[in-house]
C-alpha cells in the first residue's frame, strides 16, 4: 500500500531519523523557521524624586540593577559581602585567591600573566541579546566561541566497539547522517510516493539527502573527505585519503545519540568577553555610584512600609534604610539571612536547592591541541568524571594556554569537589591523559573550583524545576514581599545564565519604578540611611 506523505511527516520521520540537526536544516530548508525579534529596554519617566532602592548582591543582576535605576534617577546603595563585584562572574587570573572554605580552601593562582580561566560564565549565545546589548552598550568586546567543534572529541571510556572508544565529532555526524539519511532516502524513494507529497517534491528530497548525507548514486552511504583525512590532501596527485567510516551498527551500540543533540544555546555563532568575563562585570561596577563591598546581610527588616538592612563588615554591625530592596543574593545564602518576609515566602526560599558544579583550569607549556590534533576551541564530551574537556576560545597559536580538564555539575561535580585541589588535579591529569597522552609531558600548574565549597555562593545555579514554575513556589519567588524584590538568572527561563540575571534584573526595575511613580504622589519616599 503507498505511503502517503505530506511536510509534517516528512519532518518527524527527518527528526526520527537524523535528530535535532536534521530537523533545523529541513525546517530552513522549507523555509518553516523563523528569527527571532529583538526585545529593546527602555524604561518611561524618571524617578520619583528623592527615592532609594537598596540592592543586594553584586553580581551581574545587582550590577545591572543598580546601572539601570541610576540611569533612571534613583539613588542606590549596593552591599556586596566579597570583596570583589562580580559574583560568580570571576575570570580566574594570577594570584587570585581561592574562596572556598574548609579542607579545598587555599589555592593561589599561578597561571601565567595574560592566561585565565572563565569560573563561572564563560560563553554567550547569540539568542542572549539582553547579555549582547550590555556588551554592545558598555564598550565590550566579544570574540567568537566555539562550542560545537567537530575536530574535537567523543569518548567512551569501556565502549562496545573499540572503533567507537574515542572519535571525532565530525567523524560521528558523517556516518550518522550519511547512514539515517541512506534509511530516509530509501524509506521515501519515488515509487512509494503519492499526493499530497508529489514525486517531484520527492525527488527533490531525495537529492537533497544524497547530498547532505554523502550518498551515492545507489542510495548507500559513501564515507569521504567530510569525515576527515587520515592524510590529508596535498600538493600534485596527493588528493587525500579519508578516514574509514564504522559501520551503523557500532554507531548505534556507540550509544553516540546524545552527542549529536545540537541544542539551540549552543549552536554557532556563541560569544565570549574579550579578556575575560570578569570585563562585562568590571565595565557595569565602573558605572555603578555607592558600592560597599565586603558587607555582608544579616537581616531584611521591613518596618512602616520601608526596607532596614543590617549588615556586617570588617568595621563591625551597620544598618541602612531605603523605600524599596532588590535583592539579588542566591537562595542559597539567602537561607541563612533574618527575613521579614511572609510565610510563602519564606517557604519558598528554603524549598530551592543548587546545583554543585566544577571546573579546573589546567597551563600546558604547549597548545598540543592545537599543534598536534588541530582542535581550536570547541568541546570534547566523555563518560569519564570530567563530563567535559573545554579548548581555549584565546591565544590561538600563541606557545602556552588555559585547557579546561574538567567541567561537570551534579554527582561528578560532588565527587571531585569533595577533594583537596591537589588530588582534584592528580584525578584530571589521569582521566585527561586517556584522551589526550600529551598531558603529563606539557603540564605547569592548575586552578580549580567548585561552586558548592565558595563561601558567598554554596552553589552554581538554583535547581528550578518545571513543577515549582507551574505551582505556587515561582509564582511566590517573582512577587515583591511588600518593598522587597527579588531578582536573579533562576527567575527566569534563561537559568544559570547571564542572560537570566540581565532579564531578571531589568524586569524588576520595570516593575518597581512602575511602582515607585504610581505611589510617589501619595506617599514620598524617605532617603535617610543610618549606622
Amino acid at each position: 500500500m503507498p505511503v502517503t506523505w505530506t511536510r509534517r511527516s516528512f519532518l518527524e520521520l527527518v527528526g526520527q531519523a537524523g535528530g535535532s540537526v536534521a530537523l533545523y536544516s529541513a525546517m530552513r530548508t522549507l523555509d518553516l523557521q523563523a528569527a527571532e525579534p529583538a526585545n529593546p529596554f527602555a524604561p518611561v519617566g524618571r524617578a520619583p524624586r528623592n527615592t532609594k532602592v537598596l540592592i543586594l548582591g553584586a553580581g551581574m543582576a545587582g550590577l545591572s540593577t543598580a546601572y539601570e535605576l541610576q540611569k533612571l534617577g534613583y539613588e542606590t546603595e549596593l552591599l556586596e559581602a566579597r570583596t570583589r563585584i562580580g559574583g560568580r562572574c570571576i575570570s580566574v587570573r594570577r594570584g587570585f585567591v581561592s574562596e572556598e572554605e574548609g579542607p579545598t580552601a587555599g589555592q593561589t593562582c599561578a597561571f601565567d600573566e595574560g592566561l585565565y580561566l572563565n569560573a563561572g560564565p564563560m560563553r554567550i549565545p547569540h539568542t542572549h541579546t539582553a547579555t549582547l546589548d550590555y556588551c554592545r552598550e558598555l564598550g565590550v568586546g566579544v570574540e567568537m566561541f566555539t562550542s560545537l567543534n567537530e575536530a574535537a572529541y567523543v569518548h567512551q571510556s569501556k565502549p562496545a566497539d573499540p572503533a567507537c572508544g574515542k572519535m571525532r565529532l565530525r567523524e560521528v555526524k558523517a556516518d550518522w547522517r550519511g547512514y539515517t539519511s541512506e534509511l530516509l532516502a530509501k524509506a521515501i524513494a519515488p515509487e512509494t510516493l503519492d499526493k499530497p507529497l508529489t514525486k517531484e517534491d520527492g525527488q527533490r528530497i531525495i537529492e537533497w539527502l544524497k547530498q547532505d548525507g554523502g550518498l551515492d548514486a545507489n542510495l548507500h552511504y559513501a564515507p569521504s573527505g567530510r569525515r576527515g583525512y587520515r592524510v590529508y590532501p596535498g600538493a600534485g596527485e596527493n588528493g587525500g585519503i579519508p578516514t574509514d567510516a564504522v559501520t551503523l551498527a557500532q554507531l548505534i551500540h556507540g550509544n553516540f545519540g546524545g552527542s549529536l543533540n545540537s541544542d539551540l544555546l549552543l549552536q554557532n555563532p556563541m560569544f565570549q568577553i574579550v579578556g575575560g568575563t570578569d570585563r562585562l562585570a568590571a565595565a557595569l561596577a565602573a558605572r555603578v555610584k555607592n558600592v560597599k563591598l565586603g558587607a555582608e546581610v544579616k537581616a531584611i527588616e521591613q518596618p512602616d512600609g520601608r526596607i532596614r538592612v543590617r549588615y556586617k563588615d570588617a568595621s563591625g554591625e551597620h544598618q541602612t534604610e531605603a523605600a524599596f530592596c532588590v535583592c539579588t543574593l542566591g537562595l542559597s545564602l539567602l537561607k541563612d539571612v533574618t527575613l521579614d518576609v511572609s510565610p510563602e515566602l519564606s517557604t519558598a526560599i528554603k524549598s530551592v536547592g543548587y546545583a554543585s558544579a566544577g571546573k579546573i583550569g589546567i597551563q600546558f607549556k604547549r597548545r598540543f591541541w592545537e599543534e598536534d590534533e588541530g582542535i581550536f576551541n570547541g568541546v570534547t564530551r566523555t563518560d569519564l568524571e570530567l563530563s567535559q574537556i573545554v579548548y581555549p576560545a584565546y591565544g590561538f597559536l600563541q606557545k602556552k594556554g588555559i585547557l579546561i580538564g574538567y567541567y561537570h555539575n551534579g554527582r561528578n561535580a560532588d565527587l571531585m569537589g569533595d577533594r583537596v585541589p591537589k588530588e582534584r588535579l592528580a584525578t584530571a591529569m589521569e582521566l585527561g591523559a586517556q584522551i589526550h597522552p600529551q598531558y603529563p609531558a606539557e603540564f605547569e600548574n592548575a586552578f580549580s573550583i567548585a561552586w558548592q565549597k565558595v563561601r558567598y555562593s554554596k552553589g552554581a545555579w538554583a535547581q528550578i524545576t518545571e513543577e515549582m514554575r507551574k505551582g505556587d513556589t515561582y509564582r511566590t519567588l517573582l512577587r515583591p514581599d511588600r518593598n522587597l524584590y527579588l531578582a536573579g538568572d533562576y527567575l527566569t527561563y534563561a537559568n544559570a545564565w547571564m542572560q537570566g540575571a540581565f532579564q531578571s534584573s531589568r524586569s524588576v526595575v520595570t516593575t518597581l519604578h512602575e511602582r515607585a511613580s504610581r505611589e510617589s504622589s501619595v506617599t514620598p519616599a524617605a532617603t535617610s540611611s543610618r549606622q
